[in-house]
């Protein structure tokens, strides 16, 4: 099953470079994914194409119109799920890209400015996604990371499928350290378990560091996989 992604963005050359380099292009080369990007300019429909505008009640910044928005997303929806790349959305997982991948159909909406018009998301989007407790210079790096976490998840895009199995988030845990040649770098060594041949112990070692890391680095990570096993 093929999945449909459409971008509505400001900024369509944005997507130029991603959307040409490394497991974004193959996944369309191998047709896993068929990517459009939109203009939203052209739903425009003043000689200035103005998508934006200064917000009511007064303030900083302008607040992208609804108009252009609507129009944009109704030419192409069919029954896509709809996604607005927003500060104020849920924060972006692990768990919420499998979720995306099992879609068949994704709308990206590439927020800007000081955010869209409020009635866009009241009534027009299905889901509000944020990348991090930051805020960007708009929707569309955002929505480049969301592609990515999305479509190595789609089946076939990986050339090993087991690269997925045990990468960080995927368990609940961060990742296990990775060591490659030379097995002596500067006098630093690779531990002597992954040279050793036994798997079933390195499986263990694994399994261990990884759960040490996790709680170094995130045991808020641990926290909520307890809290789900209850």
């Amino acid at each position: 099953m093929k999945l449909e992604i459409d971008i509505v963005t400001l900024f369509p050359r944005f997507f130029d470079g991603p959307l040409q380099e490394s497991i974004l292009n193959r996944a369309q080369q191998k047709q896993h994914v068929k990517i459009r990007v939109h203009d939203l300019r052209k739903y425009t429909h003043d000689r200035h194409k103005t998508a934006d505008d200064k917000p009511f009640g007064g303030g900083a910044g302008m607040v992208m119109k609804p108009e252009p928005i609507f129009e944009c997303v109704e030419d192409i929806r069919k029954k896509g799920w709809v996604v607005l790349l927003d500060p104020q959305g849920e924060r972006m997982t692990q768990r919420m890209a499998a979720r995306l991948a099992r879609k068949r159909h994704i709308i990206f909406i590439a927020g800007h400015y000081e955010g869209v018009d409020h009635r866009v998301k009241e009534h027009l989007v299905d889901q509000e996604i944020s990348v991090g407790d930051f805020v960007t210079m708009g929707g569309e790096a955002p929505a480049v990371c969301i592609l990515e976490a999305v479509i190595r998840l789609l089946p076939g895009v990986l050339g090993n499928k087991d690269s997925l199995v045990h990468e960080s988030f995927q368990s609940g845990l961060l990742e296990y350290p990775q060591y490659t040649r030379p097995r002596n770098f500067r006098g630093w060594k690779v531990p002597d378990i992954l040279m050793s041949g036994n798997h079933c112990e390195v499986e263990k070692w694994r399994s261990r560091i990884a759960r040490q890391l996790t709680q170094k680095k995130r045991p808020d990570l641990l926290k909520l996989s307890q809290k789900r096993k209850t």
